[in-house]
């Protein structure tokens, strides 16, 4: 019998110049223009029990309690084991469907269940979407920081990616008109513009009614498809709901992105996509090309968890966890970060946003920061032209009150020294000039702008710049 050979025990480096040659000759031309999510490049660091990460969206599962998880998944066991464990339909269940219509009716939206595609978490979402709408060169318009995770996908479709800068109510829609005028005068087309609305991921800013409004308005009038995601609808600790856009406009032009990441569970990756059907019948076409079905299993848990009631509650527990964490993170900055910092002070969602003085590279902060066994997000992952260099993205949600007083602390001291190092070699400079205003979300969102106080559309005091007329 011939002796079959054995692999060496360890593959080798494959790092010569010969090896990159080989491959980079196979990849596909899109390779060249992916790039990694900022998030998944700091997991493996933020992984470690000695460090505090305010980097990644993580909401607080630990807050689940384990012996329900234990009897629904021993219920699920004893009943449908079969069905549990084997494909399911490309779209979803119906029953999880019926799930999904249960959450957003709570947010005063009434889709058809035909509508809706159950996905792999709203990050598959994202990906079906620009998958099905987008062609390389095609521009897509989001918001100026927008949600890090999607600059990833649109980049690998390669878009044409535009931002528009937002202020304290949201998207400029001024900003965004004069975009549409430029881009018509090109002969050009965006084949959708991509929001969060509510408690924006980074920013963490409200969507104006008004601007809500208008924006529908003129994807009426141009047909112009708008993709909204909304992660943290339900995530609000003060203030007045506003109505989801998918809400103002029917369903005829706004795509809504959805996910129970935020309200349930992370680790069940489910999401859903409600478009119009022409377009639902596309990115059902590309998710069953992509992984046939989402999890059935955690379908059939979605569904349990459903049927034995309370899934408000829980969500109502969490908003009154969160809401303390953020007001902590809040006071932190206030104590710990410098006077000419910004930031904004969102009134839901899991995310603050600070600026730092124009001279500090938060990138590089981070280095430094990592190696006091802090982390963050820097504001560059949230743009594609490379500005936000001296912003970051603050996470309250994934960790206690006292690991964000430390956690803020470790910046704050990181910060000091970069200051300090700066006046140091720049003798007579006003440490205090760079970065009044935020980058992308102008200072009317943080607490520097408080010197023209106006009533938003729900009765809210709230700051705003004399310039930012959006």
């Amino acid at each position: 019998m011939t002796e079959v050979p054995q692999p060496p025990h360890k593959r080798r480096a494959h790092t010569s110049t010969r090896d990159l040659e080989r491959y980079a000759g196979l990849f596909a031309e899109r390779t060249t223009v992916m790039r990694s999510s900022a998030m998944r490049d700091l997991m493996a660091v933020t992984a470690r029990p000695e460090v505090i990460s305010l980097a990644g969206g993580l909401p607080d599962t630990s807050t689940f309690p384990p012996e329900r998880l234990a009897a629904q998944m021993s219920k699920i066991a004893a009943q449908s084991t079969a069905a549990a464990l084997q494909y399911g339909p490309t779209e979803g269940f119906d029953e999880t469907k019926d799930c999904i219509v249960e959450v957003m009716a709570a947010e005063g939206m009434l889709p058809d269940p035909d509508d809706i595609v159950v996905t792999t978490g709203g990050q598959q979402a994202i990906d079906l979407v620009t998958k099905t709408l987008v062609d390389p060169g095609d521009v897509v318009i989001c918001e100026a920081p927008t949600y890090p995770g999607a600059v990833p996908v649109f980049c690998s479709y390669q878009a044409d990616v535009r931002q528009v800068e937002m202020d304290g109510d949201g998207m400029r829609i001024d900003l965004l008109e004069a975009l549409l005028a430029e881009l018509k005068a090109e002969g050009r087309r965006p084949k959708f513009i991509y929001t969060v609305p509510s408690f924006q991921n980074p920013g963490g800013v409200t969507l104006s009614l008004e601007r809500r409004a208008r924006l529908v308005e003129i994807a009426r009038r141009h047909e112009i498809l708008v993709v909204e995601d909304n992660p943290y609808g339900m995530l609000r600790y003060e203030g007045e709901a506003l109505p989801p856009l998918y809400q103002l406009d029917g369903g005829d032009f706004v795509i809504y992105l959805g996910t129970f990441s935020k309200i349930l569970s992370p680790g069940i990756r489910l999401g859903w996509v409600v478009a119009p059907p022409p377009v639902l019948e596309k990115v059902v076409l590309g998710k069953g090309a992509t992984d046939l079905c989402t999890s059935t299993l955690t379908q059939f848990f979605v569904r349990q968890y459903f049927a034995e009631g309370g899934w408000k509650r829980y969500v109502e527990d969490l908003v009154d966890l969160y809401r303390g964490r953020r007001d902590t993170m809040l006071a932190a900055l206030a104590e710990h970060f410098p006077a000419e910092a910004t930031w904004t002070e969102p009134e839901g969602g899991l995310f603050i946003w600070a600026t730092l003085p124009e001279y500090i590279d938060t990138g590089d902060l981070l280095a430094k920061a990592l190696r006091s066994d802090v982390a963050f997000v820097p504001g560059q992952a949230a743009y594609v032209d490379g500005r936000g260099k001296n912003s970051m993205r603050l996470n309250f949600s994934g960790v206690d009150d006292e690991e964000i007083r430390e956690g803020i602390g470790r910046i704050g001291r990181v910060i000091r020294e970069q200051v300090e190092l700066y006046e140091a070699l720049a003798p007579g400079s006003s440490s205090g000039a760079p970065g009044r205003e935020a980058e992308g979300v102008t200072a009317d969102a943080g607490r520097e702008a408080e010197d023209v106080p106006v009533e938003d559309v729900a009765g809210n005091v709230v700051p705003l710049r004399k310039e930012a007329n959006g």
